[in-house]
């Protein structure tokens, strides 16, 4: 498929040359949309950074970057804090800085594209007005899942990036009743996310093993995500310790929250093998995927988790908290296991009592689901073109 226009987007969730993992889902989405002919003006703003302190480095990201397909752009703004209580400066400092940049930067954009509702979708919007272009905004699981806990004038500012417009891409059906519960006028559809099976060396996952000092007969449990309490790693930390299977090697990746060192000394404290890493390069992401006998995930809330499609493409089972769209993802006793969050004896469980030759038939299974769905980026993208075709 071959789309001839020009998009402008906005991205504040996206790698740069300090925060290479930040992102990396909505890099993905807009590479894979490049290569559908789609020309784009990607603008990804970054704060103002003090010349000291543990923000200093942003202030060494460059005016422009090209991350591969397409040149990253990087006006500043004013990022106030806490954010808890200031994030609606945050968003209005954003939206007049990305507006402004626009307007001097790039042509006249055919479709406005936020890569989240807010800010990104709020700067969006008025791109969209000024140039009376359609606006689509992508509405991934947070805001919506957290919406009653911010301030009125974010809650204020959603809604009307949800109802302004022409379409809200929901990467779950059950984000899709969440958006529209907030906002019934919003016009919404579901748009999933995906991974590349390509891109995961499955093939090579016993000469990995010995790279990564992984012992050829353990059963390989992996956990990627946030080392943060909403990812249920507090529940992972309760039950490590309490395994029995000693097969069973334990390898989480993390690239933000605080529960790094506790995870480490749960693993410490049980009688498993295993390895605790920080900030890993996503190449080396996927080589652990490809390893994976199993892959985890005990969250306490979810949209639809991007490392759910990464686990399903390298043919690895998922066990998985029912939170968001990851039923929606797997099936349970075919392509993985659910159970419900916080359910710490459950998820001890599940853990103890793997089957490694169950989890080769039900890993390929996941990934043949994955196929049938169409749930790549490259499925991803041609949905995304098409809709934004249909818009102009």
């Amino acid at each position: 498929m071959s789309s001839q226009y020009r998009a402008v987007v906005s991205a504040l969730n996206h790698p740069d040359p300090v925060n290479g993992t930040w992102g990396l889902f909505n890099e993905r989405s807009l590479a894979a949309l490049r290569g559908t002919g789609v020309e784009l003006d990607v603008v990804v703003p970054r704060p103002y950074a003090p010349p000291v302190g543990p923000f200093a480095e942003f202030s060494t990201i460059p005016d422009r970057w090209d991350a591969g397909p397409y040149v990253a752009h990087h006006p500043r703004f004013l990022y106030a804090l806490p954010k808890r209580l200031l994030y609606g400066l945050s968003g209005r400092s954003f939206a007049r800085r990305v507006t402004d940049y626009v307007d001097r930067t790039f042509p006249a954009p055919d479709v406005a594209h936020g890569c989240h509702l807010y800010p990104d979708g709020y700067a969006m919007k008025a791109v969209a007005e000024a140039h009376d272009c359609p606006l689509t905004t992508m509405a991934h699981g947070t805001l919506l899942n957290d919406f009653d806990s911010h301030r009125r004038s974010v809650r204020r500012a959603i809604r009307k990036v949800l109802v302004a417009s022409d379409r809200v891409l929901c990467v779950s059906e059950a984000l899709e009743a969440r958006a529209t519960e907030i906002a019934p006028a919003a016009e919404t559809t579901h748009l999933p996310l995906g991974a590349t099976p390509g891109n995961f060396p499955t093939e090579c996952g016993d000469a990995l093993r010995q790279e990564f000092d992984v012992p050829a007969d353990a059963t390989v449990v992996l956990y990627c995500g946030h080392f943060s309490e909403a990812k249920g790693v507090d529940d992972l930390i309760r039950v490590l310790p309490t395994l029995t299977d000693e097969d069973l090697y334990v390898v989480c990746i993390g690239h933000d929250g605080d529960l790094r060192w506790d995870l480490h000394a749960a693993l410490l404290d049980s009688d498993l093998s295993g390895q605790v890493h920080w900030k890993v390069d996503p190449v080396v992401v996927r080589r652990w995927f490809a390893i994976a006998d199993a892959f985890v995930l005990p969250s306490y809330s979810e949209g639809r988790p991007t490392v759910v499609y990464e686990a399903m493409a390298s043919a690895t089972p998922v066990i998985a908290s029912t939170v968001g769209g990851i039923p929606e993802q797997v099936v349970d006793g075919e392509t993985g296991w659910l159970f419900e969050p916080g359910d710490v004896d459950a998820l001890r469980s599940l853990l103890d009592s793997l089957d490694p030759v169950e989890l080769a038939a039900v890993g390929e299974r996941g990934r043949e689901r994955l196929r049938e769905r169409g749930w790549t980026w490259q499925a991803h993208a041609e949905r995304l073109a098409a809709i934004h075709e249909s818009l102009r």
